[in-house]
């Protein structure tokens, strides 16, 4: 979509599922963590990029999260606002807590969890600040505050997907770097005025 500014990260953290509490219909509680703090990513084509603790503080108020498999809408599994879905930012990076629905794609995540076909979470966001350095390498991206939250949940593939927002956020930051300082531009021609003003 033309203009979305979403980002999708994936963590193989060792998903878990726990057992559904006596009477309850859920196939189970999947537990784990959709991203964790400090870490820098894989390398995702142009630069790394880890998340700085805190960087879901403003979103876990402001955000009314899904819990989707594969972040497919038509595969929903639980939602913060009707407790289904549980999001705690800890030291560690944000924990994700999911009552599964009796539902088939419930019981088919349940299996897969329990088979260990599925091993991880991602989660897709938005970002409200992030900061770039540079070396030789590799581009290094901290995002530090996430917007928004739209969904976390558990995912079939294991790695990291480099996203165009991402790069465009690397473009962006790159431009800022080379922009010449133009209050050090407009100094120096200052200064040249003078200079000709005392030579005539």
């Amino acid at each position: 979509m033309k203009g979305d500014k979403r980002e999708v990260r994936q963590l193989m953290h060792g998903v878990k599922l726990r057992q559904a509490p006596a009477g309850s219909t859920s196939p189970g509680t999947v537990v784990g963590y959709a991203a964790v703090f400090n870490t820098y990513s894989a390398d995702l084509g142009m630069f790394r990029e880890r998340i700085a603790p805190g960087a879901f503080a403003k979103a876990l108020t402001t955000s009314d999260a899904r819990a989707l498999q594969d972040h497919d809408p038509s595969r929903l599994l639980g939602r913060q606002s009707a407790g289904t879905l549980r999001l705690v930012e800890d030291s560690t990076g944000l924990l994700a807590e999911i009552d599964l629905p009796d539902t088939q794609t419930g019981r088919d995540v349940a299996e897969l969890i329990r088979r260990g076909d599925i091993q991880g979470q991602s989660f897709c966001f938005t970002t409200g600040a992030d900061a770039w350095e540079f070396n030789a390498e590799t581009s290094l991206r901290t995002v530090i505050e996430i917007d928004e939250l739209f969904d976390v949940g558990p995912v079939t593939f294991p790695a990291y997907e480099e996203t165009s927002v991402a790069v465009r956020s690397l473009d962006v930051a790159r431009a800022e770097r080379d922009k010449p300082n133009l209050s050090n531009l407009e100094a120096e021609r200052d200064a040249a005025r003078v200079r000709l003003v005392e030579v005539s």
